[in-house]
């Protein structure tokens, strides 16, 4: 059958008895059977397909498909039951394009937005075809007055539906189930991965097969990540008012269906894109790496009441969309987005739970990181962590037993939410971002918020009962600059994007190191180097899961960009040519340590000791001055303070490895420098353990190899800006 029709060519109508058609040729095609209401989407079994869609609101509902010509024959579907219409059709097979309209009340002034002329996507479709291409036929109203429904057909300018088989060989796929003590997250974009890669087949770059190509499995394995966090994979369309600048939405947070894997990442396209996804993830599996999906179930891509009908607006806007309650011409928004989708409505709320079900179950994805989740705890205006989504999430056999990370902000009022998610669920920790930055750069008040983060944030988190893996612990993600850019630049340079620089955040919280942007000057670039290093090894050896933004590793830069969302070009994909090799391999030994010393995975907060104390009931964590002595209530209040150790003590027990892996016992000494002078820390005298190795060391350009010992109570030199990790050498 046909994936994507070229043009749209004649229509051929069949009608029930009293059924309405729009006008044209008319033909003899099959009898269309009533079907079954459950389950929603098209669903083929082998026989035929039955197709069945949710509408309150409709009056009827048509089953339109398509052929390679672009033909369409329409089927009114036959039976209605609990506002789900459906019908059942013997010759439809996998690959069949199809989509719906709707006849019912168009009154925007009642947020009934029904157009019989607008050809509408499944919202549980499995598989979409084509782009849209904008233009006045999409709208379904009039310009200027969109009071008045626009009567022009859609169908030869938007995505159609597919049919597809669901079948799958999956072998002996098992879910890696990585514990989160020993989650190291990678977040990474499906295309801009691997589009330059040379040692990925042209065919392959920027797809899902890219992802999992032998070359792409080894860097993960010998980076040491275990969790690929991808951006949307959802199927998304381009905004307007990027296709009229010639630009493209890079990024994918525009979602149009919540079942079916973006189009455009398919090395096989059609309906066998889903196939090829599901390969993606069983190669990985293979593998030992967890596949999380970037999800966006907070808004769509028709946007605000200007937008066009593509899916939602036109089958039933009151049951998907949050109407503003003043005026339901117009939306709810909390996403900055125009939209927001309404999760306390029942039908919203079922197809956002049975997407999710469907690809832990049907696709075997390993968790999902929630876009702006705020918003979908929006019972009704303000956040409430006891929402029915939680509720549902909670309890659900399914859901609850996958990784679960939210975006803890969204636009709205009271929308910054970083600590306040229920047990189950991890957040992005925009604190331990924010602290690390302003630390390293010389903006912190002192070391006690910084010193708050390395032990996993139990402040913000353990009040509630959650342990430290609530914490995601980032420094840079795809919003904002990358690492090398944050150490770079003052400010962001978004002219590339054609909005003026005006977009993008303004806060970065960076430091160009005394030049900005490009330069030539050894100091210059050692500093940033060093910077680098300093804010890699912070994140990586900070109680909490680590989340590495995809190309970091190499030394990725967007020239100053903040916010390339719209850049589907060379400033957004990794460039393996020219990867900064050196910190490649620091990266990868940075991320060897965390796993390999047992006090690194630790899956309950620190407890805190009246007086630290050495040996096996002494305290987890240990701080000390420079000068070797324990800090004290008055050092941890001095703001002009920059220079912190931390001591991970091995002599403590409790910690083991996930499924019996064998690790370092022994303690961890971190020596934190974020004066711009040097600095000599003095090690913890003999009581608290040693001899000691240097381990890691930021201004040294690869890891180190350092055999000799040092002494406990030893000095070790620190130049300004300058981190070192030691760990306790093995007794004899």
């Amino acid at each position: 059958m046909p994936d994507s029709p070229p043009s749209q060519g004649p229509i051929t109508l069949t009608r029930t008895p009293g059924g309405p058609g729009l006008p044209g040729p008319e033909a003899t095609a099959e009898e269309i059977a009533v079907g079954e209401w459950y389950p929603l989407g098209a669903t083929w079994d082998g026989n035929g397909t039955n197709f069945a869609v949710f509408s309150r609101t409709a009056e009827s509902v048509e089953l339109c498909l398509f052929d390679n010509e672009g033909n369409e024959t329409r089927y009114e579907l036959p039976e209605v039951e609990a506002f789900v219409w459906h019908g059942y059709l013997e010759t439809v097979e996998p690959g069949q394009l199809y989509g719906y309209r709707v006849r019912g009340p168009y009154d925007p002034a009642r947020g009934l937005r029904a157009n019989h002329a607008k050809l509408l996507l499944d919202p549980y479709a499995k598989a979409i075809s084509g782009e849209l291409r904008w233009g006045p036929e999409v709208y379904g109203y009039r310009e200027g007055d969109d009071s008045l429904p626009d009567d022009r057909d859609s169908a030869p300018f938007v995505p159609k539906s597919l049919v597809v088989d669901t079948s799958f060989e999956w072998a002996d796929d098992r879910r890696p189930r990585v514990s989160w003590a020993d989650t190291v997250v990678y977040e990474t974009h499906v295309k801009g991965l691997t589009w330059r890669h040379p040692e990925v087949p042209p065919a392959l770059r920027g797809t899902y097969s890219g992802v999992a190509h032998p070359a792409m499995v080894e860097h993960y394995q010998r980076l040491g990540i275990t969790t690929l966090e991808l951006m949307p994979v959802h199927h998304f369309v381009d905004e307007h008012q990027l296709a009229d600048r010639g630009l493209r939405n890079y990024w994918g947070y525009n979602s149009i269906g919540f079942f079916a894997p973006h189009q455009g990442y398919a090395a096989r396209p059609g309906h066998r894109v889903v196939n090829e996804f599901k390969a993606m993830v069983r190669t990985l599996h293979a593998a030992g790496i967890e596949v999380v999906l970037d999800v966006v179930y907070n808004h769509t891509a028709e946007g605000d009441h200007t937008g066009p009908t593509l899916c939602f607006r036109g089958l039933d806007n009151p049951s998907y969309y949050r109407l503003d309650p003043a005026d339901p011409r117009r939306y709810t928004d909390t996403t900055g987005t125009g939209n927001t989708m309404d999760v306390s409505n029942p039908q919203m709320l079922g197809l956002l739970m049975d997407s999710l079900r469907y690809w832990v179950l049907e696709m075997h994805v390993d968790g999902f990181r929630f876009d702006l989740a705020a918003s979908l705890a929006r019972q009704f205006h303000a956040v409430d962590k006891l929402s029915a989504f939680f509720d549902l999430v909670h309890q659900d056999p399914v859901i609850s037993q996958v990784k679960l990370i939210a975006e803890p902000w969204d636009v709205g009022d009271g929308g910054y939410q970083v600590g306040n998610f229920p047990v189950l669920w991890s957040e992005w920790n925009g604190r331990f971002r924010d602290s690390v930055r302003d630390f390293w750069r010389e903006q912190a008040n002192g070391v006690g918020e910084l010193a708050h983060r390395l032990a996993g944030s139990a402040d913000l988190y353990e009040a509630t009962g959650r342990r430290p893996s609530a914490s995601i612990n980032f420094i840079t993600a795809h919003d904002g600059f990358t690492l090398a850019d944050l150490v770079s630049y003052n400010t962001k340079h978004n002219e590339a994007n054609g909005e003026d620089n005006h977009d993008g955040n303004n806060d970065n919280r960076s430091w160009n190191c005394g030049q900005e942007g490009p330069t030539d000057d050894p100091g210059t670039l050692a500093l940033r180097r060093r910077q680098v290093r300093n804010m890699l090894a912070t994140l990586v050896l900070s109680l909490g899961v680590p989340m590495l933004l995809g190309g970091d590793e190499i030394g990725r830069s967007q020239v100053g960009n903040n916010n390339a969302y719209c850049q589907d070009n060379e400033l957004s994909w990794y460039d393996w040519d020219n990867a900064d090799t050196d910190l490649l391999e620091w990266a990868r030994a940075l991320v060897q340590v965390r796993r390999g010393h047992s006090v690194l995975h630790r899956r309950r907060f620190y407890q805190d000791q009246p007086q630290a104390e050495p040996g096996p009931t002494g305290s987890e964590v240990v701080w000390f001055r420079p000068d070797g002595g324990l800090m004290s209530g008055e050092d941890w209040a001095a703001g002009y303070a920059k220079s912190l150790a931390m001591l991970l003590n091995g002599k403590v027990p409790g910690v083991r490895a996930h499924r019996g892996r064998r690790l370092d016992p022994g303690s961890v000494y971190l020596a934190i420098n974020a004066w711009s002078e040097p600095l000599s820390f003095r090690l913890p005298e003999q009581v608290w353990g040693g001899p000691w190795r240097v381990l890691l060391d930021s201004s040294d350009l690869r890891p180190l190899e350092r055999p000799q010992a040092l002494a406990p109570g030893s000095e070790v030199a620190l130049t300004g800006r300058h981190l070192v990790v030691l760990a306790e050498l093995p007794q004899a």
